[in-house]
């Protein structure tokens, strides 16, 4: 199955912040902005897209139980994930498992903009946080 890159994730402690860096120093085009509250999540988000690369901006709305909060006090902040989009991503999982690479169950969801997604785990990727997702509306 193909997998091409789709976007990067990283987290930020301030977004205003970080959207002004990637529009006026990097020249980026701002897209989105939304706040999610969903277990696992609990972050606003702000996507942009810098020459054709898409960049999601993560800003913690928690403290104590957003992963990106956890992130950031365990690593700092910066990148956060890599996301690969596949055409299906049912048969992408399939693919996975059948070569032991096991996912985040818990990660699995459908965000605003109709992205299917789930994280594979990072014991089995090289400490990496990987996304992979689809857009089964454009198919």
């Amino acid at each position: 199955m193909d997998k091409q890159m789709d976007h990067i994730g990283i987290a930020v402690r301030n977004l205003d912040d970080s959207i002004h860096f990637y529009e006026t120093i990097l020249g980026g085009s701002f897209i989105d902005r939304y706040r999610s509250e969903a277990k696992g999540v609990e972050s606003e988000i702000a996507i942009l897209e810098v020459n054709g690369n898409r960049i999601e901006l993560l800003a913690p709305t928690n403290n104590t139980t957003s992963p990106i909060a956890r992130f950031i006090k365990q690593k700092g902040k910066g990148v956060h994930h890599i996301a690969y989009r596949v055409d299906d991503l049912t048969a992408a999982l399939a693919e996975f498992k059948a070569q032991g690479i096991r996912t985040l169950p818990d990660s699995l969801r459908t965000n605003k903009h109709g992205r299917r997604l789930i994280y594979l785990n990072p014991a089995d990727t090289e400490g990496t946080i990987i996304e992979i997702c689809d857009y089964p509306e454009e198919n």
